[in-house]
């Protein structure tokens, strides 16, 4: 594994150890610019999840049989591990779920349901994915609270000014991305997190775009939870996960019942187990949790200082070659430091399904509609935006070929 990604012959490294680099699409090799929607899997992934299936699998926290003991050891392991991915020193505080929709529905089903009472207020923004709007615009409609949003300025960041104003003795729990998806925003959290908390609420963070490509140390961020997907980070499909203060969690009723989160059970009553477990019920994605672990020890070996610096540096060839094109508008910050390896834009008045239609047969694959995030798109005055986004595994290669797809496109369009 590569210690950096400055170097072309450790990119090179690098790349080939994600098998799926090297597949032909439509006859072209597959140039894979969707990360921000799910991010390929290295062979370290791979390997560590068939391991877990051939030497370790069996339910977790059930068995006195040794392939049980395996894995349940491996389980709780992974979750060691990506803890301390995230700098949290306490693991028992990291919940795994399904992805970050399952961790942010859990804070409003449990923390919310047992917090928020008619007349309070959840502060949002516009800009915010389905997964961190929907959730909370359901805990408003079970308990009376109110919705309030932050407004965007005109490139695309928080519109902070009116942030005290907007924090009123009513709020009880803000919810904000780290990193918009459709933006590629970075927002000043901890900034945001100091405010929050003199206004006495909570703090919840959507980090499914900010754990894939900066280094995340949830204390320093210092919100009260962090919600993450582990497919956007190298991991498998199914699995993510939450932290929470402990004082918090603790205090929160069990999201779902079942086997495994309970101490003992009657038939009419039971009491929970302790953390993390009192939010696990069911036999868990143990496999899952393994590959995780696999991508973090991945990521770590690279290094999250490199990974953002590697993608700054293709976020800045990418802007510039991008500029090059007639007709072609980029959405988002100006400023590199504002923003992660996001690029979202149209061109000319061509639909962003036919563009990405388009480029597929060029073999480039990129995102294009709303991107779960349809409030955004009004709030910018577009049905929809083309989205390419980057990862480790790309190159200047795989920018000069998405800026040949749209030189092409622009022909078939007549351009």
């Amino acid at each position: 594994m590569p210690a950096t990604l400055t170097a072309p012959p450790g990119l090179e490294r690098l790349r080939a150890d994600f098998p799926i680099l090297a597949e032909q699409v439509h006859g072209h090799p597959v140039v894979y610019l969707d990360n921000a929607a799910s991010t390929q899997k290295p062979l370290a992934v791979l390997e560590a999840m068939e391991r877990f299936y051939r030497t370790q699998n069996a339910n977790v926290h059930r068995g006195i049989h040794e392939l049980s003991n395996r894995a349940t050891e491996a389980y709780e392991q992974a979750r060691r591990t990506v803890a301390s991915f995230f700098g949290i020193a306490d693991a028992a505080e990291l919940i795994w779920t399904r992805g970050t929709t399952e961790a942010l529905n859990l804070v409003a089903y449990t923390w919310g349901q047992a917090n928020l009472r008619e007349g309070d207020e959840i502060l949002l923004s516009v800009l915010e994915h389905h997964s961190n709007l929907v959730p909370w615009q359901l805990l408003a409609q079970r308990t009376g609270a109110r919705l309030r949003f932050l407004d965007i300025d005109e490139q695309g960041r928080l519109d902070l000014s009116r942030l005290d104003e907007l924090l009123t003795e009513r709020t009880r729990l803000v919810a904000l991305a780290h990193v918009s998806n459709a933006l590629g925003t970075i927002h000043p959290i901890r900034r945001i997190a100091d405010a929050v908390h003199a206004a006495g609420a909570v703090l919840v963070v959507d980090g499914a775009q900010s754990a894939p490509h900066l280094p995340v140390r949830v204390e320093e961020l210092g919100c009260d939870f962090f919600a993450f997907s582990g497919h956007k980070m190298l991991g498998p499909m199914g699995i993510g996960g939450l932290w929470g203060r402990r004082a918090l969690l603790e205090a929160m009723p069990p999201f779902h019942g079942g086997g495994d989160m309970i101490d003992f059970v009657e038939l009419e009553r039971s009491t929970y187990a302790a953390l993390p477990h009192k939010f696990e019920a069911g036999t868990p994605y143990a496999a899952g949790a393994v590959g995780l672990a696999a991508a973090v020890e991945y990521l770590d070996g690279i290094g999250m200082d490199a990974v953002a610096a590697h993608e700054h540096e293709l976020l800045d060839y990418a802007l510039a070659q991008l500029g090059e094109l007639p007709e072609l508008t980029v959405y988002g910050p100006r400023a590199l430091e504002e923003r992660s390896g996001v690029i979202s834009f149209t061109l000319a008045d061509i639909h962003p399904h036919d563009l990405a239609t388009i480029l597929d047969t060029q073999g480039v694959a990129i995102r294009a509609g709303h991107h779960c995030a349809q409030p955004l798109m009004r709030r910018l005055g577009v049905g929809a935006t083309a989205r390419a986004s980057f990862y480790v595994y790309n190159t200047h290669t795989d920018v000069d070929r998405l800026v040949e797809a749209l030189h092409h496109a622009r022909r078939v369009f007549g351009y």
